[in-house]
């Protein structure tokens, strides 16, 4: 009956976590183009500075960066939460999935 336990409980975490994901957004600033992801590398909003409009090959290159940077810091938030829960479990610890190095 433990294991039920254990399953539910790693359930209800899991949609904590999803939940805490769509509603965290994260935003990365690259020469003044602004991208914000949430937590599940959804696209929130993109912004472009005035002053940032002088080359359009520039501003394309920034956009890139500023997505990729904002995805990144994404992807290394959910998988903290995730680190947090597996070790509440016992599952963490260094290595693996989400305990190795990057």
């Amino acid at each position: 009956m433990n294991k039920f336990k254990d399953l539910y409980q790693l359930q209800k975490q899991a949609k904590e976590i999803k939940k805490k994901l769509q509603n965290t957004h994260i935003e990365a600033e690259v020469d003044g183009v602004t991208a914000v992801v949430d937590g599940q590398q959804e696209i929130v909003s993109i912004s472009i500075a005035e002053d940032a409009y002088g080359n359009k090959k520039k501003v394309e290159d920034n956009l890139v960066k500023a997505l990729n940077k904002a995805i990144k810091r994404s992807q290394q938030f959910g998988a903290e939460q995730m680190k947090d829960v597996m070790g509440d479990m016992g599952l963490g610890g260094g290595g693996g999935l989400f305990g190795g190095q990057q």
